[in-house]
C-alpha cells in the first residue's frame, strides 16, 4: 500500500515539474490569449498533453493527436 502511495506522489511531482505558466498576450489580429499553463518545451511530442495517450491535468481531457515517431 505504501508503495502505491509513493508512486502516486512521484507521479504528481513529475506533472508539476512539466508545467510552464504562460502570460496572457494580444495577437497581431487583436485577439487576446488568456494566461494558461503548458508543458515544458522540448524536442518530443510524446509528452504533450494534446498527444495520445496523455491527459491534460488542468482540464481532464484526453489527448487527440498521434505523436510523430
Amino acid at each position: 500500500m505504501r508503495y502505491l502511495a509513493l508512486l502516486a506522489l512521484l507521479g504528481l511531482v513529475g506533472v508539476a515539474d512539466a508545467r510552464v505558466s504562460v502570460r496572457g498576450y494580444s495577437k497581431k489580429d487583436g485577439s487576446y490569449v488568456a494566461p494558461h499553463q503548458r508543458t515544458n518545451p522540448n524536442h518530443t511530442q510524446r509528452d504533450n498533453w494534446s498527444s495520445k495517450p496523455n491527459v491534460n491535468p488542468n482540464t481532464g481531457k484526453p489527448g487527440t493527436h498521434t505523436p510523430a515517431r
